[in-house]
């Protein structure tokens, strides 16, 4: 009996067991099966997705001291670094800084982070985890604010005509190049820029970068890396608020040569109007623009401009002194003229009087007698002998009236002979100065003449 009851009991117990290795049914027949997960929904489980608890920490950062670099004491540790700028918002050329928007992305490897994984190679954090661990101290050298707003050392020799290059460099604050070592990560490629990055005054025509080494005396050398950008201005807006204005106003300034020049009020007025106009364009462009200590190529055009307005306003101070010079000879010399002519007036009286005395017949002839010469000796010439023939001695005058016609003939030649020389003088030597308009005849072609040459020079050399 026992034996049975033993056999009994090994039957039970390999029943339960088949029993629980079939699977169960379902309790009603309209439920579907799940299908079977394939091979690519099977994943195998990583440790570092896995959440640790406190007593377990997948990064030891307590472990460490993380004030002191990677590797200290060894060999420098390498820091590369990419850059991705998304804006050029400003320059400012009386500031001489510009203000750009970029992204900065730093690589290096620190072993105190690293942890066990099976098939992942990286861990995802937030922005607390960097105030614990170890990061390179790059800052920008020669920025102003945290929005990166840098120094730019521009020439304006050549403004506006004038191509600028300016850079942002970065820098290590502590580390020497014993320490962190500072490379572009994939070279040239490491910088990337947005295609449509574009200024108001400029061209963007290219971004690069370059490296170098930083020496200070009282640390040592340091890696510096440049982001470098060249800058072109554009001349149009130049053209129309500069350049075409005082052209103009020098244009205007050579009307006065078509003036009368009698016009005083007519060219006095255009030449202070187009020299006025000049300086206030000058002050406008200096305005806008740093005080540097040498020429701009602005200025040189400006100033020049200037110059020939200011000399069209010369030209006419002297044709209208010329001209007074002019009409205060002709007064005078018609002054002359008259009190000659009073002269001669009076010496054709007294000679008919004294022909008058001696023969009625004599007024006929001595009427032509200013327009001759007698002898001072008293002795008449050949022809006044001929011309006299048939007159008795009677009708000759006497010595004394002979000797008073002989002065007033004598006065009246000197008088002649005197202004006739001062007349052909003044002819030959002041022939311009006296046609004071050959003066605004010639201004009308020299002028334009040297300031189309002038032009010429200074788009040549500037451009």
């Amino acid at each position: 009996m026992p034996y049975f009851l033993r056999l009994l009991l090994l039957l039970f117990y390999l029943i339960l067991l088949v029993e629980s290795r079939n699977p169960r049914r379902r309790s009603w027949s309209g439920q579907l099966e799940m299908p079977r997960l394939s091979h690519l929904y099977k994943k195998t489980h990583d440790i570092t997705k896995l959440q640790k608890g406190k007593t377990e920490q997948l990064l030891r950062v307590d472990e460490h001291d993380f004030t002191m670099r990677p590797a200290f004491g060894g060999p420098a540790i390498p820091v590369g670094v990419d850059v991705q700028v998304e804006s050029l918002d400003s320059i400012s050329e009386v500031d001489m800084d510009f203000t750009m928007t970029l992204y900065l992305r730093h690589y290096w490897k620190d072993e105190r982070l690293s942890f066990p994984s099976t098939t992942n190679k990286s861990m995802t954090f937030d922005g607390r985890l960097v105030k614990k661990i170890w990061v390179p101290d790059v800052f920008f050298v020669h920025s102003k604010r945290i929005t990166v707003t840098a120094m730019c050392n521009m020439d304006f020799s050549h403004f506006p005509l004038d191509s600028q290059t300016c850079s942002l460099e970065l820098e290590s604050y502590a580390y020497t190049d014993e320490d962190l070592m500072l490379y572009w990560k994939n070279g040239d490629e490491s910088l990337k820029t947005d295609e449509k990055i574009s200024l108001s005054q400029f061209l963007i025509h290219k971004f690069h970068t370059t490296s170098r080494l930083a020496f200070y005396s009282s640390t040592g050398w340091y890696n510096r890396l440049y982001i470098n950008f060249t800058l072109r201005r554009h001349i149009f807006f130049f053209l129309l608020q500069t350049y075409f204005p005082a052209t103009l106003m020098v244009m205007l300034s050579w009307v006065s040569f078509w003036i009368d020049h009698r016009a005083v009020p007519a060219r006095v007025s255009l030449g202070s109007t187009t020299v006025l106009t000049m300086s206030t364009i000058i002050t406008g462009v200096n305005a806008s623009m740093p005080r540097v200590s040498y020429i701009k190529a602005v200025d040189i055009y400006l100033w020049v401009s200037f110059v020939f307005v200011f000399l069209s306003v010369l030209e006419y101070a002297a044709v209208n002194y010329l001209t007074t010079v002019q009409e205060r000879k002709e007064r005078k010399l018609r002054d002359k003229m008259n009190i000659g002519g009073k002269v001669l007036e009076q010496s054709k009286v007294q000679g008919a009087r004294s022909l008058s005395l001696s023969s009625p017949c004599v007024p006929c002839t001595c009427g032509m007698l200013h327009s001759r010469t007698i002898m001072l000796d008293g002795n008449y010439s050949e022809s006044e002998a001929n011309s006299l023939a048939g007159y008795t001695r009677s009708h000759i005058v006497t010595d004394e009236e002979k000797q008073e016609k002989i002065v007033v003939h004598l006065a009246l030649s000197d008088e002649s002979n005197t202004s006739r020389k001062k007349g052909l003088k003044g002819h030959m030597g002041l022939r311009i100065i006296q046609n004071t308009h050959v003066i605004d005849k010639y201004s009308r072609l020299i002028f334009p003449i040297f300031y189309i040459f002038f032009n010429l020079i200074y788009w040549s050399v500037f451009c």
